[in-house]
């Protein structure tokens, strides 16, 4: 159980990452100015947003490589970034903030400051701000996960891990695959006591 469950927490937080940098690339906002519509995407909303969420994506990718002791650490940065997403995309869904829509209004016009207000009548938010605040609560709780099973989790590379080789037998001819073997050993396949080590 505790293998299937580590699978379904990488999957969780590779797609977690991957939905949320998806999403950062969307329409989160419309911002009404006298002259039509402005679409605002997340990226610019929350600027941090996509180096946020591609942390979340190589957390899921490293976190079946690393010891314990790593897995730990990952499992607290990964809520600490659930968090963090969280915090930054709810006020977009309680009230727009200006500075949200403040850059793209700057891009559009080339005015800045106080006046960009002015100039934004209304906001309304796309259902993207949720599809992310859903994405970040996924990655708090694929972290808190990891912290409660990650002394339970075994390395991949112990899986692959070789068996030591056998003696070969002194008398039977040398072929290749054994020269092979003995090479990536570190030994030399001419050297007769080559095989007993």
């Amino acid at each position: 159980m505790s293998a299937r469950l580590r699978s379904l927490t990488v999957v969780a937080l590779i797609a977690a990452g991957a939905l949320g940098l998806i999403g950062s690339t969307q329409t989160w906002i419309i911002a009404r100015l006298a002259d039509g519509d402005l679409p605002v995407p997340g990226s610019t909303a929350v600027p941090v947003l996509q180096p946020l969420m591609l942390t979340a994506l190589a957390l899921g990718l490293v976190l079946t490589l690393v010891g314990r002791v790593l897995r730990y650490v990952l499992g607290v940065i990964a809520i600490a970034l659930g968090i963090g997403v969280g915090v930054l995309t709810a006020p977009i869904l309680y009230g727009i903030p200006a500075s949200a829509v403040a850059p793209a209004v700057t891009e559009h016009t080339g005015i800045t400051g106080e006046a960009v207000s002015a100039l934004v009548e209304s906001a309304t938010a796309t259902p993207w701000p949720v599809v992310t605040l859903i994405a970040a609560l996924v990655i708090v709780g694929a972290g808190v996960v990891v912290l409660l099973t990650a002394h339970r989790w075994t390395r991949a590379g112990r899986r692959y891990a070789t068996a030591p080789a056998a003696p070969r037998d002194e008398a039977a001819p040398l072929d290749a695959v054994d020269s092979w073997d003995d090479l990536s050993r570190g030994d030399d396949p001419t050297d007769p006591g080559a095989g007993a080590r």
